[in-house]
């Protein structure tokens, strides 16, 4: 199974650049991945020209398994209202023995996520359900802190509740985005992987437009961080190297 993860696309005027996004959207279709997973914050400001662009570009993704997401931006100006309708909640996704969710952590106004209570007894009931498959979790926030982010102020807020229930559940893979910087780190046998940020010039520790290619076999996870226009790294290179990635 090929999973491409993208994230942080912030359409809109500042900082947004569309020539990264729109090339992002070409090497993807390429690939031809069996799923692929956004993570949130597709507009900056959470206006309704900024989902109108966002949808323009994420119909060209060409996949029959998409799962779209929303962060913290999204919510902005009330953009909560405009969400579902230019992208459907995302649902249970299924391909051969694997599934994909989505847990929504944005909040109106907030930079900060929570998953909450109801969401978290879904979540635990979904996982249950489907102990033997390949499972993989996606949210907009992070859980745990990301390094050269600078001071952390918006980890969920229930991230213990929700660390419990992924690793008690044996949750194979948490997709994850936010903080505009690649990341990869484990957990017992959980490997949770933060995107960069697709086409937002906001950049954090990693000066470049990203995105995720994860592939999977026999539940063993190769995941690779794609420079847009660019090269495919092991994410490797970036965990052990304290210089900031700069192509």
């Amino acid at each position: 199974m090929l999973i491409v993860h993208l994230s942080d696309l912030h359409c809109g005027k500042k900082w947004f650049s569309p020539g990264s996004l729109a090339l992002a959207i070409e090497e993807i279709n390429e690939l031809k991945p069996d799923m692929v997973v956004v993570t949130g914050d597709l507009t900056e400001n959470g206006f309704l020209k900024e989902y109108e662009l966002a949808k323009e570009y994420l119909d060209r993704i060409k996949c029959k398994r998409v799962i779209i997401g929303t962060g913290n931006h999204d919510y902005r100006s009330t953009g909560y209202l405009l969400s579902q309708r230019y992208f459907k909640r995302p649902e249970l996704l299924k391909h051969k023995n694997a599934i994909v969710t989505y847990l929504s952590t944005a909040r109106p106004d907030k930079d900060g996520g929570e998953v909450g209570f109801r969401q978290l007894q879904w979540l635990k009931r979904i996982l249950d359900e489907n102990r033997e498959k390949f499972k993989v979790v996606a949210l907009h926030h992070h859980m745990i802190p990301i390094p050269d982010t600078g001071l952390e102020r918006t980890t969920i807020n229930d991230a213990g509740d929700v660390i419990r229930a992924l690793t008690q559940s044996n949750v194979d893979l948490v997709l994850c985005g936010h903080r505009h910087r690649p990341w990869c780190l484990h957990l017992d046998s959980t490997t949770i992987l933060n995107a960069g940020t697709v086409s937002s010039e906001k950049f954090r520790g990693f000066f470049a437009n990203s995105y995720n290619i994860i592939k999977v076999r026999k539940k063993k996870i190769d995941a690779k961080i794609k420079v847009v226009g660019g090269d495919t790294l092991d994410f490797k290179k970036i965990l052990k190297e304290n210089e900031p990635f700069i192509p």
